[in-house]
């Protein structure tokens, strides 16, 4: 029996000599992720989902593909803790041709255990960009400092090239794809997802030895609300949001009332103001474009549209343009957030059309006296169909009408006008003599001798 032990306990281990155990393999599948457009606390977040699904999935490597301008400082830090911390090995892929890592995008990228960028892109301009408010140089050069410190701390983790890292934020560089190879601030060049997973195929990183290039590809799109928050974020649908919610105030004002317009006009401004909670705002084009609403209201409110809107006008699109403009001027290198010139156009076009037209109907509307069915036609004239003594037909509004006289008899072919309503009748006078009792009224009354 114990012999027979033995030989079992051999034959273990000539089995494991010649076929070792790939300790430090994996072949889970990879997981993918994407970031794009402004990055912001929002972004944050699906990251963070995506490292804890990729776990729970045995993903052995997450890879997210990054193409942004940058964004807010605190998201960006966030994602860079969450990076530096991931339980697998990360990939920041820089794609497709004609994207960028430039502000926020390259600390998130050189945060990453492998850094890949695709040919035709680039990174850099990291230079810290105050959110719409002036700031004095020495505020400026601490923020600068800050930066350039965390991004050094943050390239010498992933033993990368840490100096030129530094000079991108306080010189605002920027450099191509290739450029960025040659200087060690990536890693590798890829075509496409498919081209990076072969050449990761085999690559050490974290420990592990990844096995990429037949690995299932999970992607993990962001979920309903995340696509939701991410895409009010975007500097247009944010204006577009803001001009929408004036529209809908000055129907509502145009109509008083809890209605749709104003509802609306409630929804719109406070998804408006959480996404520009997330944009480089100037708050002083805010004010700009509070002004103009309070020129549109005044024009709507006192018969002057025409005027007093062509003024407002002007405080609109000053705001506009200056929405996203910080006071401090900039670094050309700097990417820029505007909103385009082309929906300032149209939106102003529309609060011209809205504010002289829809508007106007609406106020001439309200101004009329309200009327329904036959009570519409008190004050209308037509014509006696037969006799009225005192009850009979009369025609008003090319309709047919039964009808009762209250002064007298009045002849079929009489003109008639209408002064009431008694149930389901028409109450009339005979238009002529209302028309010369009016008239005799209207004469001059002579003195008279006593």
């Amino acid at each position: 029996m114990k012999k027979r032990y033995w030989a079992l306990f051999l034959l273990s281990l000539l089995f494991l000599g010649v076929f070792p155990p790939s300790v430090g393999a994996a072949n889970g599948p990879v997981m993918l992720l994407e970031l794009d457009g402004v990055i912001n606390p929002f972004s944050a977040r699906y990251l963070e989902r995506g490292l804890r699904l990729a776990e729970q999935r045995g993903a052995q490597v997450l890879v997210i593909t990054l193409d942004t301008p940058g964004g807010l400082e605190s998201a960006m830090r966030d994602i860079v803790q969450l990076l530096l911390n991931a339980p697998l090995p990360t990939v920041v892929y820089v794609t497709p041709g004609g994207a960028r890592a430039t502000s926020a995008g390259m600390f998130v990228l050189l945060a990453a255990d492998v850094a890949v960028m695709a040919p035709a892109t680039h990174v850099g301009s990291a230079h810290p960009v105050p959110l719409g408010a002036e700031i004095s140089d020495v505020m400026d050069e601490k923020m600068t400092a800050d930066a350039a410190a965390l991004v050094r701390s943050v390239a010498t983790r992933r033993e990368r090239n840490a100096d030129w890292a530094e000079r991108a934020v306080r010189e605002n560089l920027s450099v191509t794809a290739d450029e960025a190879l040659e200087l060690h601030v990536i890693d590798l060049l890829a075509d496409d997802v498919d081209d990076l997973l072969r050449r990761l195929d085999g690559r050490q990183v974290a420990g592990v030895s990844l096995q990429t290039a037949e690995a299932i590809v999970m992607a993990q799109p962001m979920n309903l609300s995340e696509r939701f928050f991410h895409v009010i974020t975007e500097p247009n649908v944010a204006y577009l949001l803001l001009s929408l919610g004036t529209l809908l105030l000055l129907a509502e004002l145009a109509d008083p009332g809890l209605s749709v317009a104003g509802a609306g006009a409630v929804i719109a401004y406070i998804v408006a103001f959480m996404a520009l909670g997330n944009l480089p705002v100037n708050w002083a084009a805010i004010g700009l474009l509070a002004l103009s609403v309070v020129f549109f209201v005044v024009g709507l409110l006192t018969d002057t549209e025409a005027v007093v809107t062509v003024i407002g006008l002007v405080p609109f699109i000053l705001g506009s343009l200056l929405l996203f403009a910080p006071i401090t001027p900039t670094s050309p290198a700097m990417p820029t957030v505007r909103v385009s010139p082309w929906l300032i156009v149209v939106m102003a076009l529309g609060m011209i059309a809205f504010s002289v037209l829809v508007l106007r109907v609406i106020l001439i509307a309200n101004r009329m006296p309200v009327r329904a069915g036959a009570q519409r036609l008190v004050g209308q004239q037509g014509v006696a169909l037969t006799d009225l003594a005192p009850a009979g037909q009369v025609r008003v509004d090319l309709q047919d009408w039964s009808a009762v006289a209250t002064t007298g008899e009045i002849h079929a072919g009489d003109p008639v006008r209408v002064t009431g309503i008694s149930g389901v009748r028409l109450q009339v006078v005979s238009a002529d003599a209302d028309s010369e009792r009016t008239d005799s009224q209207s004469l001059p009354q002579g003195n008279e001798e006593v």
